[in-house]
């Protein structure tokens, strides 16, 4: 499959210049600065972009272009420290800027082969403290704001652009016209769709897979479950789907995941351990060691089952599992290699289960994991829905789970998050949540007295989960939700509302 490489300087932005691409039906991918230039053509090039980063082209060691990269007739696009790059390797020259940039410009002027079409004021998101004094031979200035003379430059001939600013980012508002001219110069083709990725994943795995029975374990969350999905039309019968429902989960998610599977054909077996994870977790209150237990019982149980369907159905040779892009991304440091994290996952099986792993979502982001899923038929309040942590609502129960309080903060979850459906405020929030915590307050409800739990709702806004800032609901929702929660519930006369952001604080209490 054809491309479009992005060349990764250490830019907070480069998991952006990605998927503005793939937005644009394109398939691209990261790549480290040190790769080399036959490295860069594995992945079937026809253009590349530099990202921007945080050092300095002038310092000493400052990471530099693969060798041969300008010579070899690929189209490029240079951003920002890329741009500098670019113009120090050619001849031109680079120095401090006198002011520096950080935050919106406007172009005084603009124009060239990028922003054709392009009308009107033009502003721009710039971070840099380094800019072009003089662009190299061959180079026409293409925008300046006041502040840079130089913003952006090119030589067509050469088929070589050069922005001082960051295109990719929403604050460029017309950024993505930008990188829609240079798609287009590339000629790369733009099929980069949920059909096309559902039919090429479904090859891939049947060549690799061939006769062969593959194993895999589902959440519930839409990584796993939309795996499924692709899996059983990829194999069919030799998928082996296994369901560990450790009793943690939200109000009748269990029997939702397992009915919307089944109505999509896949044959899920479906493990009801409940009993043997609350067991486990008696008495127990360190979060820490929660997430030990609950992950190692998890093992147990799934390793159990492996063996169970070998037993039954002859060898499986294949583990699948969901990893996506910026798991991938992450776990080698921000260059995309093979090491992957386990947190969600299936890791630390038994010796005698010799899996080979197949992760066919690897080059995947979550939002495009959603697209598939929508392709697949899966119901769309399961392939939308908040992300939700591995150890269930243990986490979400500060303190000692037991079943009853387990059985509260369910009701009271599933309150909060039909309320923000009903309101309209689901999709407009990146997580929320319940959490049952162990302080208990003194109440009055009609004219009795209630000494009873209190609960916190959280909601939060992201784009990937490293960072958010609480989300900003409605008083009046907040109001309504609130009374809901004490009339319905009556082992709860409290509620409060967690209005702390990452950082300081997490996403999860525990």
């Amino acid at each position: 499959m054809s491309s479009i490489v992005v060349i990764d300087y250490g830019s907070q932005y480069t998991r952006l210049i990605t998927r503005r691409l793939r937005e644009l039906q394109v398939f691209s991918v990261i790549v480290p600065h040190t790769a080399d230039l036959a490295a860069i053509r594995e992945h079937a090039p026809q253009g590349v972009i530099l990202s921007g980063g945080p050092q300095s082209v002038t310092d000493a060691g400052a990471p530099g272009l693969p060798a041969g990269l300008l010579e070899a007739g690929l189209p490029v696009l240079a951003i920002c420290y890329g741009m500098q790059l670019v113009a120090r390797e050619l001849g031109g020259r680079v120095h401090p800027s006198p002011v520096r940039e950080y935050g919106k410009a406007t172009l005084s002027r603009y124009g060239g082969t990028l922003f054709d079409g392009v009308e009107g004021e033009f502003v721009a998101w710039m971070s840099h403290g380094d800019s072009v004094a003089e662009p190299p031979p061959g180079f026409v200035v293409v925008a300046a704001t006041d502040d840079t003379p130089v913003a952006a430059m090119e030589d067509a001939r050469r088929g070589i652009y050069a922005l001082q600013f960051h295109p990719e980012v929403r604050h460029t508002s017309k950024g993505m016209a930008l990188l829609e001219r240079f798609v287009a110069a590339t000629g790369v083709r733009r099929d980069w769709t949920p059909e096309n990725i559902v039919e090429t994943m479904t090859r891939e795995v049947r060549q690799r897979v061939g006769d062969e029975r593959v194993l895999l374990g589902i959440s519930g969350g839409v990584d796993s479950s939309t795996l499924g999905l692709l899996l059983h039309r990829a194999l069919g019968e030799r998928l082996v789907a296994v369901f560990v429902d450790h009793g943690l989960l939200r109000l009748g998610e269990a029997e939702e995941v397992e009915r919307a599977l089944r109505e999509l054909g896949v044959d899920l077996r479906v493990v009801d351990a409940s009993e043997r994870f609350l067991s486990a977790l008696e008495g127990i209150e360190d979060p820490e060691a929660k997430r030990k237990i609950i992950g190692r019982e998890f093992i147990e149980v799934f390793a159990a089952e492996a063996r169970a369907a070998q037993a039954a159905g002859g060898a499986i040779r294949f583990l699948a599992q969901g990893t996506l892009y910026p798991d991938v991304v992450e776990s080698a440091g921000g260059f995309g290699a093979a090491n992957i994290k386990s947190h969600h996952n299936v890791g630390g099986l038994p010796d005698d289960l010799d899996f080979e792993l197949i992760e066919p979502f690897r080059t995947l982001f979550k939002d495009e994991v959603r697209e598939i899923a929508e392709s697949l038929g899966l119901p769309r309040h399961l392939r939308d829905r908040h992300p939700f942590p591995g150890p269930g609502l243990a986490i979400r129960v500060i303190g000692a789970v037991t079943p009853e309080r387990l059985d509260v903060l369910r009701r009271v979850d599933d309150i909060f998050v039909s309320s923000l459906r009903e309101f309209g405020l689901y999709d407009d929030t990146w997580q929320a949540l319940a959490v049952l915590t162990p302080i208990r307050s003194v109440g009055v409800m009609g004219d009795g007295r209630t000494y009873a739990h209190t609960v916190a709702l959280r909601a939060v806004s992201s784009v990937d989960g490293m960072t958010a800032d609480w989300t900003r609901l409605p008083h009046e929702f907040l109001a309504t939700v609130s009374n809901r929660i004490v009339n319905s519930v009556p082992e709860v006369n409290r509620v409060v509302y967690d209005v702390t952001s990452k950082p300081p604080g997490t996403i999860e209490w525990e």
